[in-house]
């Protein structure tokens, strides 16, 4: 199965985060925005940086309901998500 097609169905599955603490149990490689979010931190690779702005280019403003965000190549898997607002489904990577 291709690294796409396994993003695309959540080939490992999914975890629901849709509270304002900070979710960095597991790796994951996509972002699927149930409704519309504001997130406050963004982080990858196990960085401390906040990268949210790499992803979002106003990140003050809510990310649509139904938005779809992969990880882009440089950065191997998102590792830490941080929601002001709203809630997300986070597509769980194949490396935990």
């Amino acid at each position: 199965m291709t690294e796409y097609l396994k993003k695309a169905v959540a080939h490992k599955g999914t975890v629901t985060v849709n509270d304002t603490t900070a979710y960095s149990a597991k790796r994951f490689i996509g972002i699927y925005f149930a409704e519309d979010t504001i997130v406050a931190s963004l982080k990858v690779n196990n960085v401390a940086t906040d990268v949210k702005a790499t992803y979002i280019t106003t990140p003050a403003t809510a990310i649509k309901a139904g938005t779809y965000k992969t990880v882009i190549p440089t950065d191997n898997f998102f590792s830490e998500i941080t929601l002001t607002s709203g809630s997300v489904e986070i597509i769980l990577s194949n490396t935990l």
